[in-house]
């Protein structure tokens, strides 16, 4: 797919509207076609659904976005583009976008993930970048999130074969600085990629959304010391979603660091040990999620009246409910319900949820 310079400028601005997260845009997408025909049915859908105001930012601030990005020498790569990273694209739902430094083409290469904690054992450290000077040399390339201890080392083991960070912030946003040094040899190296805009500084809230970038652009997860209860982990759950191989180091049960990856394994994570664990895994014939291709509003009217979409808000409660059991309730089409759900989400009285479900 080729797409204009409108349209993926449209997908930009889309992606930064506020009540737009990355379900909401997929819907949209479907809904409409093109994310510059979903930027003009935008007012409408809100003020169906019962919000205020205009949700889309401004067109130039949008264009402050793509110029700090031509500043800092980033590509902007947009879901629909033909650098888009095909295993990512089947995640549900996909990243709109993502932002890069350095050389993008890593991405649409085999990948692994390789992360663990922060503050790491030197024997950790040395197993991970060790592995992943391994895993470079057979050709995969290595995803990590720049933080400090095993990710550090599964980068610096991996730079000489090409190795991907996936930041909370900006690309732009070096984080931690004790990683500058590392930062820079990966924009000469490998590839610095966010969803992030330009500018944006790493916040609490953006780490779950760059685990699921790691784990989706990869075919499977390495976890090298974890605890409990850590953002490594949560990469891990974020694999076995996707359909991904969830590979674990085993430690020793004195070290709390080893919590995790004994706990993955007890959960029936790969054991693994070495590089002949991970290509055993590989080489076993199973296949990867593809993008969904159903449509959920195929044969969903234009436009609703505001009476049928309240009689949809008045049965959402916290807990996620699926599309079609709302659907049976109302004794409505699919399509039909899926467009009240969008609308109530896009005027910020529903939230989306992957998988079809929806909560208030």
């Amino acid at each position: 797919m080729t797409l204009t310079d409108a349209e993926r400028f449209a997908r930009l601005r889309l992606a930064r509207t506020d009540q737009v997260g990355p379900v909401t845009f997929r819907q949209l997408l479907d809904r409409f076609g093109t994310a510059e025909r979903a930027l003009e049915a935008l007012p409408d859908l809100i003020q169906r659904g019962g919000g205020h105001g205009h949700a889309a930012p401004a067109v130039e601030t949008v264009e402050a976005e793509m110029e700090a990005g031509r500043k800092a020498g980033a590509r902007l790569i947009v879901l629909g583009d033909s650098g888009y990273p095909d295993l990512l694209a089947a995640v549900d739902p996909p990243p709109p976008l993502l932002w890069t430094l350095g050389d993008a083409g890593l991405m649409t290469r085999p990948c692994i993930a390789v992360v663990g904690a922060r503050i790491a054992s030197a024997g950790g450290q040395r197993i991970a970048r060790g592995l992943s000077q391994q895993l470079g040399e057979a050709g995969l390339v290595v995803v990590s999130g720049l933080a400090r201890g095993i990710d550090g080392a599964a980068h610096a083991g991996a730079l000489p074969t090409g190795t991907v960070a996936v930041l909370g912030g900006g690309v732009d946003d070096i984080y931690p600085p004790d990683n500058a040094d590392l930062y820079r040899q990966i924009v000469e190296q490998g590839c610095i990629v966010s969803e992030s805009p330009m500018g944006a500084r790493a916040q609490a809230k953006d780490f779950p959304r760059r685990n699921r970038i790691i784990s989706g652009l990869s075919r499977g997860v390495i976890v090298i010391e974890a605890e409990l209860r850590s953002g490594s982990l949560i990469t891990a759950r974020l694999a076995a979603e996707q359909g991904r191989d969830v590979f674990a180091v085993p430690g020793s049960p004195l070290d709390p660091r080893a919590r995790g990856p004994n706990e993955l394994l007890r959960q029936g994570a790969i054991l693994c040990e070495g590089l002949e664990d991970v290509e055993r895994a590989f080489n076993t014939l199973r296949s990867l999620g593809e993008p969904a291709a159903d449509n959920p509003f195929a044969g969903a009217p234009d436009h609703l009246d505001t009476a049928l979409i309240e009689r949809v808000a008045a049965l959402l409660s916290p807990t996620p409910t699926p599309r079609d059991e709302l659907a049976r309730a109302l004794d409505l089409p699919i399509g039909t319900v899926a467009a009240a759900l969008l609308e109530l989400a896009l005027a910020g009285r529903a939230t989306l949820l992957p998988g079809g479900l929806t909560s208030s």
